[in-house]
């Protein structure tokens, strides 16, 4: 007897297409910038219908946004499972800064980047994009203390966090036009000294900074 084809269900098939839209908009955002990504040619590199995108994502800002967020979020999960893998020691905070800079000089970080510029003049995507830079900051935060394994009551610890953070980020702006991983190395081989002696409990609360400092609304992004 012939066996009758399976049948997956609409909503498995929903979230493959959508899936499917979300990575060929990060690609299409590394390969073409924002104007070029339009939805018409992500839809096409996707292998779905223009009624199949505009059905889950209407406008193009809708899309670009939804597309950076999910794979945010699944860059996190990977973060913390190759975290899983490092051993606890003194060599762990080195491996973890490691980690984090790697995530601020892949396509993901190319792809944010394109949007945080094109929203500079684009009020549409700079209203999508300002909440979502907002939670990603917070989660990214969160992550970087859980992954180091630190205590942010202690005094400095926040800010040493934050820092390390805004230097990632501007050597991975700086690594856009050039390979920048030789001064990227030995800057970070010095900040990762800096860093373990801000972290470290016995070393003593570090010098205290402006009140609040770097706790300002919006002050901590992807």
């Amino acid at each position: 007897m012939p066996v009758a084809p399976t049948r997956v269900p609409q909503q498995e098939r929903s979230r493959a297409t959508q899936a499917r839209l979300l990575e060929a908009t990060v690609a299409c955002l590394v390969e073409h910038g924002w104007s070029g990504t339009t939805t018409i040619l992500v839809a096409a590199r996707a292998g779905v219908s223009r009624g199949a995108q505009l059905h889950h994502y209407p406008t193009r800002a809708a899309l670009v946004t939804a597309a950076v967020a999910h794979l945010t979020e699944r860059r996190a999960a990977e973060l913390r499972t190759e975290a899983e893998a490092v051993p606890a020691g003194p060599r762990r905070l080195d491996r973890v800064v490691d980690l984090l800079a790697a995530a601020f000089t892949g396509p993901l970080f190319v792809a944010a980047l394109e949007l945080w510029v094109a929203a500079r003049t684009d009020p549409e995507l700079r209203d999508a994009l300002v909440p979502l830079e907002a939670r990603v900051g917070r989660e990214m935060h969160r992550l970087t203390v859980e992954l180091l394994g630190v205590d942010e009551r202690r005094p400095g610890v926040r800010e040493a966090v934050q820092t390390t953070l805004d230097l990632l980020r501007g050597l991975g702006v700086a690594n856009l036009l050039s390979d920048d991983s030789a001064r990227r190395t030995a800057l970070l081989h010095t900040w990762k000294r800096q860093l373990a002696a801000l972290l470290t409990p016995d070393a003593g609360p570090p010098e205290a900074g402006p009140p609040d400092a770097g706790a300002a609304p919006g002050s901590e992004r992807p």
